[in-house]
Parts: structure tokens; C-alpha cells; sequence
């Protein structure tokens, strides 16, 4: 059994807002998950993902960026990214006091972004990331990669890709990530697009998702690059 309960620390420079989950019997690590430009913390696939993750023992925060925080509907506005990136540094921070192990980072979509970005900036920060549905590039337009901070991405990255996602396919995705010295696994689900989840593939894709991430940790052994 897991509870979760309103998280908010204004201890930080950059508040943090969301969601805990507390694992009755837990020793899993910390995972910091966050949202798409679109939605929140209380995304259907974010509150998923963190229940599943919390059964395994996890302990999570779901949390809204700073740019949510902000305004509760709509894109993020421009310029935002260096707000957002300070949000989850906050956030990990935070957690940091609160739990012990290893610290994982990651988000769906433009929230994955950011977390990788961060990572690649800051190495160290956390042991390892969940990328869900990385932004590879807007839909149509495959020549405006977002894969420039690649290269200096040193964290083991776990990324989850619909095979029907207009971001990015498969093979794009292959291709990008050749260009992280890190260690990585791309895990294609099947008949997905960018949401990756849907009502009828809820439970399949959560425990796909923990389990691979579980396996990805364990392979890693001290996340070492």
C-alpha cells in the first residue's frame, strides 16, 4: 500500500510544489518526475507512473515546474527553461533532505528536456534520469534538433518512446542518442504516441516502464558512467 500526500517547500530559492508518495517500506531511491509543457503534476500518466514506482518501493515527488507555478494553464512561456531547470534543482535538493540512496531525475516530454539539460549542466546532480517522450524535434520539422547538450550528457538516461510519436521515431531517436557518452536504453512502446499512455494501455506501460527502469538501475550497479 502507498499514500500520497501535497508536497510544498519554500525553503529554496525556487519554490517546490507537488505531490509525494511515500512507499510504505521504502529503500528504492528517490525519483523527482515532472510534466509536459501542456499539463502538470496531476497528468494521468504522471500519477501512474508514480503509484507503480511507489509499489516497487520508490519513493517520488510529482512537481510542477516553475513556469506552472506561475500560470495554471498554457504553454510555457519564452524563456522559461532556466526557471524550470532551477524549479527541479530545487526540487532535488529538497528531496535530498528527506530521503537517502539514489536520486533520479526525469519528466515527460518538455519536462524530460529540461531535466536532461540540467543534468547535462550539472553533473552529478542526479544518479540517473527517466525521459519519457523526449521533444527529439517538432512535429514536421526533423532538422530542429534538440540534442545540443547530447554531448555533455554524463547521467545514465532510461528513454521511453512511443513508436507512433510525431517528436521524434524511433530510428531519430537511435541516431540522437549515439551522441550521449553516458550509458543509455531507448525502450520503444508499442502503438504509442506522444502521450504514451492511454486508458487501455495503462497498466502495461507502467509496469514496462518501472520494470525496465529497475533493470536499467540495477545493470548500472553505482550509476557510473
Amino acid at each position: 500500500m502507498n499514500t500520497y500526500r501535497e508536497f510544498v517547500d519554500t525553503s529554496e530559492e525556487v519554490p517546490v510544489r507537488g505531490n509525494l508518495h511515500e512507499p510504505t517500506n521504502s529503500g528504492g531511491g528517490c525519483l523527482v518526475l515532472t510534466h509536459g509543457a501542456g499539463a502538470n503534476c496531476n497528468s494521468p500518466l504522471l500519477i501512474a507512473l508514480a503509484e507503480a514506482f511507489c509499489a516497487s518501493g520508490m519513493v517520488v515527488l510529482r512537481c510542477d515546474l516553475s513556469f506552472r507555478q506561475a500560470r495554471p494553464h498554457g504553454p510555457p512561456p519564452r524563456g522559461s527553461a532556466q526557471g524550470d531547470q532551477a524549479g527541479l534543482r530545487a526540487a532535488i535538493a529538497s528531496m535530498r533532505r528527506q530521503t537517502s540512496g539514489h536520486m533520479f531525475l526525469g519528466g515527460h516530454s518538455y519536462g524530460g528536456r529540461q531535466a536532461s539539460m540540467l543534468a547535462a549542466a550539472e553533473h552529478g546532480l542526479a544518479d540517473g534520469l527517466l525521459l519519457l517522450s523526449y521533444p527529439l524535434h517538432p512535429p514536421q520539422r526533423p532538422d530542429e534538433l534538440r540534442t545540443g547538450h547530447f554531448s555533455s550528457l554524463r547521467t545514465p538516461a532510461l528513454f521511453v518512446h512511443g513508436m507512433r510519436d510525431g517528436f521524434g521515431s524511433i530510428a531519430e531517436m537511435e541516431d540522437a542518442l549515439k551522441l550521449i557518452p553516458a550509458r543509455t536504453r531507448l525502450l520503444p512502446i508499442t502503438a504509442a504516441g506522444h502521450e504514451l499512455m492511454t486508458k487501455r494501455n495503462r497498466d502495461e506501460v507502467t509496469q514496462t516502464v518501472v520494470e525496465a527502469f529497475r533493470l536499467f538501475a540495477d545493470a548500472g550497479a553505482t550509476w557510473s558512467t
